[in-house]
């Protein structure tokens, strides 16, 4: 049965290495969802965070290739109950409607969003969430036409209170 997963990766900062991940994925036929790239608590590792939905099955044989990546120091996979994971949605809409309309400025403050820019054209708005958070403030904004709307990919860490990765190389003695 498909089900959402996670996999968090980390690696050495290889020019490639994202071109390699993601050819793992397209030859599996299995759709990333969401993808980002950042540095991790540890100096000079990264961090992939991979959201799919697929089976267990085919999440395993996924992540044990990426695992197997000389770049790749480990890699893990995560149900949506053992991580924590958000995202950010920023959206413009006009200034105008803003101003016209006291339902903009109660749906900001509603829904935990805040307003990071007013100009006399465009006003920009944060929000931090779920994913299906941030769609549903979309869904309502776009009433006043909302001119950009962009998603950050998931970011997440796990519920474990230890980061994995440095139990592992705590593990093989890495660190």
């Amino acid at each position: 049965m498909e089900q959402e997963y996670t996999i968090t990766a980390f690696s050495e900062n290889s020019i490639g290495l994202l071109n390699r991940i993601t050819i793992i994925f397209t030859r599996r036929h299995v759709n990333i969802e969401s993808l980002n790239v950042s540095e991790s608590a540890i100096p000079g590792v990264h961090k992939f965070t991979i959201v799919v939905n697929t089976t267990e099955e085919q999440i395993e044989k996924v992540t044990k290739q990426i695992d197997k990546l000389v770049e790749v120091l480990k890699a893990f996979y995560h149900t949506g109950d053992e991580i924590i994971q958000q995202e950010i949605a920023l959206y413009k809409v006009p200034t105008e409607a803003l101003m016209n309309s006291q339902e903009i400025e109660n749906l900001v403050r509603n829904s935990g969003a805040r307003i990071l820019e007013i100009t006399p054209d465009y006003t920009v708005i944060e929000k931090t969430g779920y994913k299906s958070e941030t769609q549903d403030l979309f869904q309502k904004l776009n009433q006043w036409g909302v001119s950009q709307f962009t998603r950050s990919g998931t970011v997440a860490v796990t519920k474990n209170p230890k980061e994995l990765l440095t139990e592992y190389l705590t593990e093989i003695e890495y660190i």
